[in-house]
């Protein structure tokens, strides 16, 4: 795993040329990058959305397609339309935004509930169904979504079915005073995404990616995690707990986590590190709670205060 940890760190450093003073960030996206996961980036504008989707988009050399979600966007607008070719007399499937390595959907929660499903089977299988056919979509295949938590009019709240797709949701924030000075000077002349070379290309990430599903996990690891998710379904402040789909995202991004710190396992630091981004934006909190300003994350955080920490075997070596 050296030489993931290797990789892993060359893509970061790369990607800060542009993102300033949010490592943090920028691992949890790489760390969604190597589980072939999703990730919802939720945030106030100017912060640097788009600019983190570009910026992994072009370390890791894969191609970027950006589909702007409005209120009049329709399915066909994301997965593509049949035109009549009149020289064949056959109907020409021309393909959407939605064909590419890394797509960035902005502003995902101003299209309408029908638009929003058109990324549903795209995102869950890597593939798109249109008019009968179904269409593979490349590999790598990453949807980076963004919206505005401030902002609800004209907005229409992700379903729990799209929610639950995506693999962890994450928060930029503003920059300390430090960094934005930084950001000024880096931009004075021109941008730094203009001059952002790849790190990598695609074969290096799908190996990349091959190598974290190998990861050890250890089965008290496992049963951690299931008590995890299991515990949020029942807490009293939740209505709808985080389903299977959540066990497999701590599951997998603890093996991520795992593998850029240069480890064969996964220990349960990696869990507690993890759960907070990739279970809060699966639960639904009771009316009653969130008249006590209570929230997904104050939910988990208790979760994972209540729950025993695996340790190791008596007798057993640590690895």
């Amino acid at each position: 795993m050296a030489d993931l940890r290797s990789v892993a760190q060359q893509v970061v450093a790369n990607v800060e040329k542009v993102i300033v003073g949010k490592r943090d960030v920028v691992e949890l996206t790489l760390i969604a990058l190597l589980c072939r996961g999703h990730t919802l980036i939720e945030d106030v504008p100017g912060v640097g959305k788009t600019m983190l989707a570009k910026s992994f988009a072009r370390s890791i050399g894969c191609t970027f397609r950006r589909i702007q979600f409005t209120p009049d966007l329709l399915p066909s607008d994301i997965t593509g339309v049949s035109v009549y070719n009149q020289k064949t007399q056959e109907f020409d499937f021309r393909p959407g935004p939605i064909v590419g390595q890394v797509v960035l959907a902005d502003e995902i929660n101003r299209a309408t509930p029908k638009t929003q499903s058109a990324l549903l089977e795209a995102m869950e299988e890597g593939q798109m169904t249109v008019e009968g056919t179904t269409f593979p979509l490349p590999l790598p295949f990453i949807v980076l979504a963004t919206q505005n938590p401030i902002e609800y009019e004209g907005t229409f709240p992700l379903p729990e079915a799209q929610l639950d797709r995506f693999i962890m949701s994450v928060r930029l924030g503003y920059p300390s005073v430090r960094d934005e000075i930084s950001i000024l000077e880096s931009q004075q002349l021109q941008h730094p995404l203009t001059t952002l070379e790849p790190v990598i290309d695609v074969t290096q990430l799908l190996e990349l990616q091959e190598q974290v599903r190998r990861v050890y996990v250890d089965p008290l690891v496992k049963q951690y995690i299931v008590d995890i998710t299991t515990a949020t379904r029942s807490h009293q402040d939740v209505y709808l707990g985080a389903s299977p789909r959540g066990s497999l995202a701590l599951f997998k991004t603890g093996q991520a986590r795992a593998a850029i710190q240069g480890r064969d396992f996964v220990i349960p630091d990696d869990i507690k590190a993890l759960a907070e981004v990739t279970l809060a934006h699966r639960l639904i909190i009771n009316p009653a709670a969130r008249i006590r300003n209570v929230g997904p994350r104050d939910v988990v955080k208790e979760v994972l205060n209540s729950q025993a920490v695996p340790g190791s075997r008596p007798g057993e070596r640590v690895r």
